[in-house]
């Protein structure tokens, strides 16, 4: 087992990361359920999926479970959802030192862990991330959050888990375009600081997505480690270099605004594309080269994800993808500090970006 801790000052947690960690999940929780049941929180899709295993392996531990089902896909992060949670966990009596299970993919942990932070001002949560982007990335570092008719995770808290287990294994059920759609995030750790990683990606990422378990493992437990580093150096974005987390996700959460938060665009292929863009715009404006920015969009490319703007079909300009960045949460003081590029492994955080500049960028590629 892999075991990854995550410093956080007054709330340090550990990943672990091994297969078959489903089927022994009770054992696993057990020291972090102090009475003798637990509420559970999951979506039809991975209750259709786990539900017995897991349930299985939580009365084996000794433990009894009450299941919260909700439906799957980006709109269950709403604020109707979020009270059916708070409803479910006060129903069930829950108290303050008490954990919850989020078990599911980014929408279950965001959502749980948003209810956790409220109910009773603060409960405790354990994530059990079913898909490739929550195991390496969302279950990780305590962000939680809704979506709202304004833009994508408006309404949230920093709200760190207890324990994250991540069973590689859960990943044979999701369909590929899911999986893909995790490995955006998988890239983006090469892109923000590590090079290597990126090229590492380029050799073994076909391999990962055809669910090489070695290339899987590595790609999580390394995928962790460089997110646990940077969230451990600053907890909630204010020292700026969490921020550099958010790379792809600026122009990513436009796009998925412009879609409708639907499957006709999954986040982690919004933020693919976004980081394709953001290489690109940063080659435009001479701090990468053409040839680093066009390296990127030919492996995201590769590998299925989206590359091109001008293939979705959008029926908007610049201007109006412009206007959703408006309401991204990074706003301070009327700008928007923007991630770009000045190589491969080189991001920064830039506060000078003028969204008319990014609004006629966004129309050339548009239009390419």
């Amino acid at each position: 087992m892999a075991v990854i801790p995550v410093a956080i000052a007054g709330a340090p947690y550990e990943v672990r990361i091994e297969a078959g960690l489903l089927r022994r999940l009770g054992s696993e929780v057990r020291p972090f359920i102090r009475k003798g049941s637990v509420p559970v929180v999951t979506d039809a899709n991975v209750a259709a999926q786990w539900r017995e295993v897991v349930e299985a392996s939580l009365t084996a531990a000794g433990l009894a479970s009450a299941w919260l089902v909700l439906p799957a896909g980006e709109a269950t992060k709403s604020w109707e959802h979020l009270a059916r949670v708070v409803d479910f966990l006060l129903e069930q009596e829950i108290e303050r030192k008490d954990n919850v299970i989020a078990l599911g993919g980014g929408v279950i942990g965001d959502l749980t862990g948003f209810a956790a932070s409220m109910v009773k001002r603060g409960c405790g949560f354990i994530q059990i991330p079913t898909t490739l982007l929550a195991q390496v990335d969302s279950s990780v570092g305590g962000k939680t959050a809704i979506n709202t008719a304004l833009g994508k995770n408006l309404v949230g808290a920093f709200h760190q888990p207890s324990l994250v287990l991540a069973d590689p294994d859960a990943l044979d059920t999701l369909s590929l375009r899911d999986t893909r759609a995790g490995y955006a995030e998988v890239v983006k750790y090469g892109l923000i600081d590590d090079a290597g990683f990126f090229e590492w990606c380029e050799q073994y990422g076909p391999a990962l997505l055809k669910g090489d378990p070695q290339a899987r493992e590595t790609a999580i437990a390394k995928s962790v480690a460089a997110k646990a580093r940077i969230v451990a150096a600053d907890e909630k974005e204010t020292a700026g270099v969490r921020a550099l987390l958010n790379l792809g996700h600026t122009f990513g959460h436009a796009l998925e605004a412009e879609t409708g938060f639907s499957d006709r665009l999954l986040h982690g292929e919004g933020v693919a594309l976004g980081m394709v863009l953001a290489a690109r715009f940063s080659a435009r404006l001479g701090l990468m080269t053409g040839q680093d920015a066009q390296r990127v969009a030919a492996h995201i490319g590769a590998i299925g994800l989206p590359a091109s703007l001008a293939a979705l079909g959008l029926d908007c300009d610049g201007r109006r993808l412009a206007d959703h960045m408006l309401h991204d949460k990074k706003m301070d003081a009327g700008t928007l500090p923007f991630l770009l590029m000045r190589g491969i492994g080189q991001t920064f955080l830039a506060k000078d970006v003028d969204l008319s500049e990014v609004a006629a960028f966004l129309d050339e590629e548009l239009a390419a």
